[in-house]
């Protein structure tokens, strides 16, 4: 189900048939991301009454989430999404349902993790599975290259209105009804999105071609083209993640309020919203191999600025520029997955770089907040940058037998008669 279209834009990609019903189904099955995380803490903090007891439950939540993630995708790539991803977004739905009745007083702490636990398995991958239909409907690399920016501009928007959408049930209603409503906007979401006729598009690989290599092809040249965008999408997530205790480790030294990390945390978002619109529209002459390194560096380099602002307004403006290389980056880091393999490991190759990603925002957090304590808070920042800066200096290797190059002007008659057209990752568990 591919169309091809002349006037690569934002409304060309929106335009293709069936487009907008299956973007729109995707996007409010992953509001869900954006609710289910704020909505169980709160409600496992009021009824456990322990932020201990809390945390510990959403770590197992997110770690079983994160790190099953690409088993998960290789389900879908296997047996397809509606035989794998509607199954799974329903036993999620039941197990958060099941959850938010266990949140009350008196429930086993053992119950509560382990209920956790097993929804975070359960996670559907709607965000890479979403991504690989871009690639099934957009076989001009210049429209794909702008799909995959609007989708992460959105992605980007639900995870910043998601909290707020929780806010307000909290100020009427018990907590618990956030998780609820998580699960009925995953079910909803998902049920609409496989029922999509682009959707319908993905054929499943079967097991012979989703589990081992194609036939000619090793299993290590897919590890090999994968390395790259991997590895900086976890560094951009270690050093994003970094930014949020950075900043609040900078209006303490201040005195500033608290209001003030809200406001440079909004310009990081925004920075990245813009960035990655701009990206999406600019008719890149360059391989997306060439730019990745360059993405990432811009990240670790606005960071490790960022340190050296003498007050509140510099800040923000470097954290602003850090953002304008955030979307970027990812957004190629998931095109060249997507150009890393083969047909039958599309949603699989986006969910490790998705992993990537929330591994590494969940390592930043981690390690940045041990090295606030030790370290001066220039030098934090610059560490936080150095990943990123580092990540660039990997190597990109293509996949051996792949005709594409990556580049965003490739036609879509060259697409069509490359090697191996593939797809990428998603971000957040979305």
């Amino acid at each position: 189900m591919s169309t091809p279209l002349s006037r690569p834009s934002y409304a060309a990609v929106l335009r293709v048939p069936h487009a907008r019903r299956t973007f729109a189904a995707a996007l409010v099955g992953r509001l869900s991301y954006g609710t289910v995380s704020l909505s169980l803490m709160l409600s496992l903090t009021r009824s456990t009454g322990s932020y201990a007891v809390a945390g510990l439950v959403m770590a197992l939540f997110g770690a079983t989430s994160v790190f099953l993630s690409p088993y998960r995708a290789s389900l879908v790539d296997r047996h397809g999404p509606r035989r794998a991803l509607l199954p799974m977004a329903l036993l999620y739905a039941a197990l958060l349902c099941v959850l938010a009745a266990a949140c009350r007083p008196g429930t086993s702490e053992a119950v509560l993790a382990v209920t956790a636990g097993l929804a975070g398995a359960c996670t559907p991958p709607l965000g890479p599975t979403m991504r690989a239909v871009w690639a099934e409907l957009l076989p001009n690399r210049r429209l794909l290259q702008r799909a995959y920016s609007v989708d992460g501009v959105a992605e980007e928007l639900l995870f910043v209105s998601g909290p707020l959408l929780v806010g307000g049930i909290v100020a009427v209603a018990s907590p618990v009804v956030g998780v609820v409503l998580s699960a009925v906007l995953v079910a909803v979401g998902t049920l609409a999105f496989v029922t999509s006729p682009a959707t319908a598009a993905l054929r499943p690989a079967g097991r012979g071609k989703s589990d081992g290599p194609a036939p000619g092809r090793g299993g290590q040249g897919h590890g090999r083209a994968l390395l790259q965008p991997v590895v900086v999408a976890a560094a951009v997530g270690v050093s994003v993640s970094a930014v949020d205790l950075l900043v609040v480790a900078f209006a303490g030294e201040r005195g500033l309020g608290d209001g003030t990390v809200a406001w440079v945390l909004a310009a990081l978002s925004v920075g990245s919203a813009v960035g990655g619109l701009v990206n999406g529209a600019v008719a890149w002459s360059s391989p997306t191999r060439a730019r990745l390194p360059f993405f990432a560096a811009g990240v670790g380099l606005c960071l490790a600025a960022a340190g050296l602002a003498p007050g509140l307004g510099t800040l923000v403006l470097a954290v602003m520029c850090a953002g304008l290389f955030v979307a970027p980056a990812l957004t190629t880091a998931y095109l060249i997955a997507d150009e890393s393999v083969a047909p039958g490991f599309r949603v699989r190759a986006g969910a490790w770089c998705n992993t990537a990603v929330n591994a590494g925002m969940s390592a930043g957090a981690a390690v940045v907040g041990l090295l606030v304590e030790r370290l001066p808070l220039p030098v934090c920042f610059a560490v936080a940058g150095a990943v990123a800066a580092a990540a660039a200096l990997v190597p990109g290797y293509r996949r051996r037998g792949s005709a594409r190059s990556g580049g965003a002007g490739q036609s879509s008659s060259e697409s069509r008669t490359s090697s191996a057209s593939s797809e990428p990752s998603e971000s957040s568990a979305s």
